[in-house]
């Protein structure tokens, strides 16, 4: 009889998803704009702040400044950390998400706002033309950190919000409005504002200063207008008896304490330090590519909106490649597409430099750069595209193979912080070096080039300062080092045995449901 239950629950939810999916979206098309829309926003300051960087480079600022600067870029590698305490901690009468979502974004607002009437002097920009100041780089890492903060809190609500505020059945548009909306609006922040900003059209204060506007504007509407379903009811709504072989595979419901209790057991795994150790370097090989090519190639006189631009050649790329990819890491082996990937994104690392050194010699006298030389330049991050691409998505395969089931969310959020930090970080010390390893020589003047105070010194006695080696090609051959290396002597075989380590090790709840609940 038992038996017989089971079969009849299992043919009438699966006539009810049928009946669900029939519909699409009906009665959601508001709501996915809504939040397609939200995360449009969210991706505003994170352009803003890939935009910054650029913007520097013409202002003369040290690789050291620059290191100092990519601190902002932080907070969403790090948001795992107050993650639990924005899903727990709401004021029910206003909503569970909405408790966050509207001060976060007035917030944005606000301080975009305040970014906006004194950005330029941070940027060392002044009416008075004799007058000389310094980019306050501080100031510049701080706003933009704080604004990456509250994009990223943001993003954790939204987040949230999604799973009420579709329809059961349409819940998977949720991370279609993310990648969506977020690129969308980093493409807004970034490209669309470089372009602008090249013709005279937009200044960086006018451009904060309308998206201020719209963020205020926006959140009062979101307040006033849309409201939060009842989670008790949704989940009462969807909620059916639980098969004995699906309990296993149920999340759970955790508060703040047990979320945090959660993170640190699954820390205690005995199989996570090795885990842990291959995340947070597996990119240490890439680090001077990814962090300083760009900036190398602005200060070799690309002009950083035709940068900028290069990106939407690389957006239908972009949206094929995990599909593509997908096929192949779709089995019981993902990480064999990673370890491939990695001597093929080393050697990438090569021929960009390789591309860096050449592009003087692409310079006509204008000072401009053929179309030759950009069809180059789409061709080759294409490649870099492929092979980074190849990583990202078998890695992404590997985490949902691994994570526990019952705690899905919270361990797929702890292992993308890990991964996200294990490319923050070096990127962070290779700008932070780069200037260190570069030696130069001043020629025609008295003094040295080894710092800001000494070049500047040298420019006054009637010298140059001429490099004789560039700290990014020793960066670049030291991390091509370090990357094959670090693949041949510890990496493959670890990859290996993680992914052949049975499905048990990864389990963190096991008799811990019944105490929990």
């Amino acid at each position: 009889m038992s038996e017989l239950r089971k079969r009849g629950s299992k043919i009438e939810e699966n006539q009810r998803n049928q009946e669900m999916a029939s519909r699409g979206t009906e009665g959601d098309v508001q709501n996915i704009l809504v939040l397609l829309f939200l995360y449009v926003l969210q991706g505003i300051p994170l352009g803003l702040a890939a935009a910054i960087p650029l913007i520097l480079t013409n202002r003369n600022i040290s690789y050291k400044q620059q290191a100092e600067f990519s601190f902002a870029y932080w907070p969403f590698s790090v948001k795992l950390l107050w993650a639990p305490i924005v899903d727990s901690c709401f004021i029910k009468s206003f909503g569970r998400r909405k408790s966050w979502l509207v001060p976060v974004q007035y917030l944005i607002g606000v301080t975009m706002y305040v970014l906006s009437e004194n950005v330029n002097y941070y940027l060392g920009d002044t009416d008075e033309s004799t007058e000389k100041i310094e980019p306050n780089v501080g100031m510049l890492t701080a706003m933009f950190f704080f604004l990456n903060f509250l994009a990223a809190t943001q993003d954790i609500a939204v987040d949230g919000w999604a799973l009420t505020m579709l329809q059961k059945h349409n819940v998977g548009y949720a991370s279609t409005c993310n990648s969506v909306g977020q690129t969308a609006g980093y493409f807004m922040g970034y490209v669309f504002f470089m372009a602008l900003e090249s013709y005279d059209l937009v200044t960086l204060p006018g451009f904060l200063k309308f998206w201020s506007v719209i963020f205020l504007i926006s959140t009062t509407l979101v307040a006033a207008l849309k409201h939060e379903q009842d989670e008790g009811a949704v989940k009462a709504e969807e909620s059916e008896p639980l098969q004995d072989e699906n309990i296993e595979n149920e999340e759970l419901d955790l508060g703040v304490i047990d979320t945090y209790k959660l993170l640190w057991d699954i820390l205690r795994l005995p199989i996570m330090p090795a885990a842990i150790a291959m995340l947070l370097t597996s990119k240490i090989g890439f680090a001077a590519t990814d962090a300083v090519t760009g900036l190398k190639l602005v200060e070799n006189g690309v002009p950083k909106d035709k940068l900028a631009m290069l990106a939407i050649p690389m957006i239908p790329l972009q949206i094929c490649l995990p599909w593509i990819i997908s096929r192949y890491t779709s089995g019981p082996r993902p990480l064999d597409v990673f370890v491939k990937a990695i001597p093929a994104r080393l050697l990438m690392g090569i021929v960009m430099a390789g591309l860096v050194w050449v592009t003087p010699s692409f310079k006509t006298e204008s000072g401009e750069f053929p179309i030759s030389y950009y069809c180059l330049v789409v061709f080759l991050y294409a490649l870099h595209q492929v092979t980074l691409y190849s990583m990202f998505v078998s890695i992404m395969a590997f985490f949902a193979q691994i994570s526990d089931p019952s705690v899905g969310g919270t361990y797929m959020t702890l292992l993308n912080t890990l991964t996200n930090l294990g490319g923050n970080w070096p990127s962070t010390l290779v700008l932070w070096l780069v200037e260190g390893l570069t030696l130069s020589e001043c020629v025609g003047g008295t003094g040295g080039c080894s710092g800001k105070e000494e070049r500047e010194a040298c420019t006054a006695s009637g010298g140059t300062c001429s490099v004789y080696v560039d700290g990014y090609y020793v960066e670049v051959a030291i991390c091509f080092v370090i990357g094959f290396l670090w693949l041949f002597a510890w990496g493959s075989r670890t990859l290996r045995t993680l992914q052949e380590a049975p499905e048990e090790s990864w389990r963190v709840v096991k008799q811990k449901r019944a105490h929990l609940q």
